[in-house]
C-alpha cells in the first residue's frame, strides 16, 4: 500500500500541485465553517437547533458568533438622526478619492479637470447653492448639531473704548474680580488660598485677580497673616490680601429743597470727604446749579489728591425712572422729566458715569451697610425732611417695585384730611409729619438745614410744655402710618432718619405705643423703632455706596 492513497482519502493532484491564493483560502475556510460539500457540488447550510429565538450565525462548536445571534434578538434603540438626509460617502471616503486623484498622472488630471468642475457645479446647483463649487450645508439633526458662531466682538469699556477681550471672557473675568472684592469687603482680609476657598475659584484665578487688583491699588498683600485672616494649618502661612482701595472713590450726592450734600467713599468703606451747602431758593424752585458746583468742586479736590472717582450717584426726593438717569417727578423740587445724570456727566467732561436714585432708597442702603440696620436683613427706613419717603430692604436687597417707584409713602392718605400737601392733594401723610408740618405745630421758624432746625426744636422742647405736646401729637400721627406699613411689609426694624433723630426722645415713645396698639401681629412680633446713626448725610452716604455697586458686581472695570 506504500505510495498509494488510502481508499477513504483520494488524492487530488491538482490541489497539491497548485496552492490557491489567500482570498481563495479564506473563502474555503468560511465554507467549511458554514456548510459542507455535497456530491452535486451545491453548498447547503447545516440544519442547526435554535437555542434562543433565532441564532442565524454560529461557529463550529455551536457557540454564538461574536457580535451576532444574541444581539440580533435584542430590540434596537432608535438611532439618533434617523431619517436625516446624509451626504453620500463619509469624510474618510472623500479623502481616499482625493488621494487617488492625487496619484493619477498629470495628463489624466488635466483631461478630467473640466468634467470635475462641471460635476461639482451641478451638485451645488442641485443642493440649492447659487455659487459653483460651494457645497450645501449639512442639514441639522440629532447627529449633526449646528453651533452658533462664537462672538469675539470686543467689549466696549468706559468712554467707548474696547477692552480687547471677547465679551464672554471679559464678563467672566469681571464677575470673578467682583466676587473677590465682595469677599474681602464682607469677610475681611484673607490669603489667596483662603480666598479660593471662600469664592470657589481656582487658586491660579485668584492669584491673577489679586495681581491685577494690586496694580490698580485696590488691594495690598504684605506682612504676615494673622490667625483670624488665615486658618491654622501646616506649612508657612500665606500673606493676607487686604482691601484698601484708598485711591478708588465713589461719589455720593444729595439734592434737597434747602441743601445739597456730598460724601466720598473709598473701596474699603471709609468716608474720605463730607460737605454740605445750604441752598436759598427765595420762593422759587431749586435749580441744579448748586449741585453741579458742589460736585465739581469735591471731585476736583479728590483728583488733586491722587484719587480716581469711578462713578457718582445723586439722591433726589422724588420718583426716578427705570434708567436711573431721569427724575420722573419730584414735586418738592419742581422737577418733572429732568435729565439730571446727563447734566452732571457734562459737568464732569464725560469722565465720571453718573446715575440717579431715590433719597430714601440711598439712605436705607446706607443704614443696612453702615448704620443701625446691619444686624437685620429686612428693614424699613423713613426719611425725615420736608417730604417723607421710605426705603424698603428685603433680604438685604432694595425693594423697588414694578416701576421703580416703591417707597413713596409720604403721599398715603393717612394724615389730617384738612392738611394740604406739597403735591397739591389733601390728607397726605407728609402733610402731617413732614418738617414744615412739625414747624407749624411748634410755632418755630426754619433754620439753614433740617438738622439745625430739629436741634433748635429739641432744645426748645426741654423747657416748653407746649412744644412737647405738639411733638407728642406728631408722634401719634407717625405711629399710625408706621402701623400701616408694618402690617404690609413686616420689617424686623424701622429706622427713622432726618429731623426725627434729634427729636427722637419726644416722638418715638408715642409712635411706638400706637404701633403696638394698631399692629395686628404686635403680640407675635413688634418691630423696633430705631434712630439713624448716620444723621443728615445718610442719603449721600448711601448714594456713594450705590456708586461703588458696579465695581463689586464686576460691571465696572477698575
Amino acid at each position: 500500500m506504500a505510495g498509494q492513497a488510502l481508499p477513504h482519502r483520494p488524492q487530488r493532484p491538482e490541489r497539491s500541485a497548485l496552492r490557491p491564493g489567500l482570498p481563495v483560502r479564506c473563502r474555503q475556510r468560511a465554507r467549511r465553517v458554514l456548510g459542507r460539500r455535497h456530491d452535486p457540488g451545491r453548498w447547503l447550510r447545516r440544519p442547526r437547533p435554535l437555542r434562543l429565538q433565532d441564532a442565524p450565525h454560529r461557529g463550529r462548536q455551536g457557540r454564538l458568533g461574536v457580535g451576532r445571534g444574541l444581539h440580533d434578538q435584542l430590540p434596537r434603540p432608535a438611532r439618533q438622526g434617523a431619517g436625516v438626509p446624509r451626504r453620500s460617502g463619509g469624510a474618510g471616503r472623500a479623502r481616499g478619492r482625493q488621494a487617488a486623484r492625487a496619484r493619477r498622472p498629470d495628463a489624466r488630471r488635466r483631461r478630467g479637470l473640466g468634467r470635475a468642475r462641471e460635476g461639482r457645479a451641478a451638485r451645488s446647483r442641485r443642493a440649492g447653492c447659487p455659487r459653483s463649487g460651494v457645497r450645501a450645508p449639512r442639514p441639522a439633526g440629532a447627529r449633526a448639531p449646528v453651533r452658533g458662531a462664537l462672538s469675539v466682538a470686543p467689549r466696549v469699556g468706559s468712554g467707548g473704548r474696547p477692552t480687547g477681550a471677547p465679551v464672554g471672557t471679559e464678563q467672566v473675568r469681571r464677575q470673578n474680580t467682583g466676587l473677590v472684592l465682595r469677599s474681602l469687603r464682607a469677610e475681611g482680609p484673607a490669603s489667596r488660598t483662603e480666598l479660593a476657598r471662600r469664592t470657589g475659584l481656582a487658586k491660579a484665578t485668584v492669584g491673577t485677580i489679586v495681581a491685577e487688583l494690586e496694580l490698580g491699588r485696590a488691594v495690598t498683600e504684605d506682612g504676615v497673616a494673622s490667625s483670624s485672616a488665615v486658618p491654622a494649618g501646616r506649612g508657612r502661612p500665606g500673606r493676607p490680601v487686604t482691601l484698601t482701595g484708598e485711591s478708588i472713590i465713589g461719589l455720593g450726592l444729595e439734592v434737597n429743597v434747602d441743601y445739597v450734600a456730598a460724601v466720598a467713599l473709598d473701596l474699603s468703606g471709609n468716608v474720605v470727604a463730607v460737605e454740605t451747602r445750604p441752598v436759598s431758593t427765595a420762593g422759587r424752585p431749586p435749580s441744579a446749579r448748586e449741585l453741579v458746583e458742589l460736585a465739581t468742586d469735591v471731585r476736583a479736590d479728590l483728583v488733586a489728591g491722587g484719587r480716581r472717582v469711578v462713578s457718582a450717584t445723586v439722591a433726589v426726593p422724588g420718583l426716578v425712572a427705570h434708567d436711573n438717569r431721569t427724575v420722573s417727578w419730584a414735586p418738592n423740587l419742581g422737577w418733572d422729566g429732568r435729565e439730571l445724570a446727563a447734566e452732571l456727566e457734562h459737568a464732569f467732561d464725560g469722565d465720571c458715569p453718573t446715575t440717579v436714585d431715590n433719597d430714601a432708597n440711598c439712605a436705607a442702603l446706607a443704614e443696612a451697610s453702615h448704620g443701625v440696620a446691619t444686624d437685620v436683613v429686612d428693614s424699613l427706613y423713613l426719611t425725615g425732611t420736608i417730604g417723607i419717603g421710605a426705603g424698603i430692604v428685603r433680604d438685604g436687597t432694595l425693594l423697588r417695585g414694578g416701576s421703580g417707584f416703591a417707597g413713596e409713602v409720604g403721599h398715603m392718605p393717612v394724615g389730617d384730611p384738612a392738611a394740604q400737601c406739597g403735591c397739591g392733594r389733601m390728607g397726605c401723610w407728609e402733610a402731617s409729619v413732614g418738617l414744615r408740618a412739625m414747624l407749624t405745630a411748634v410755632g418755630m421758624d426754619e433754620q439753614s438745614t433740617p438738622l439745625q432746625t430739629a436741634t433748635a426744636v429739641a432744645e426748645r422742647a426741654v423747657d416748653d410744655e407746649r412744644v412737647r405736646a405738639a411733638l407728642e401729637v406728631l408722634g401719634l400721627d407717625l405711629g399710625r402710618g408706621l402701623a400701616t406699613l408694618a402690617a404690609v411689609l413686616d420689617p424686623s426694624a424701622i429706622v427713622l432718619g432726618g429731623y426725627f433723630v434729634p427729636l427722637g426722645q419726644f416722638v418715638v415713645p408715642a409712635a411706638q405705643a400706637v404701633l403696638a396698639e394698631r399692629l395686628p401681629t404686635a403680640q407675635l412680633h413688634l418691630p423696633e423703632i430705631r434712630l439713624s446713626s448716620l444723621g443728615i448725610h445718610a442719603a449721600a452716604l448711601g448714594a456713594a455706596e450705590h456708586a461703588l455697586v458696579d465695581v463689586f458686581t464686576g460691571s465696572l472695570a477698575l
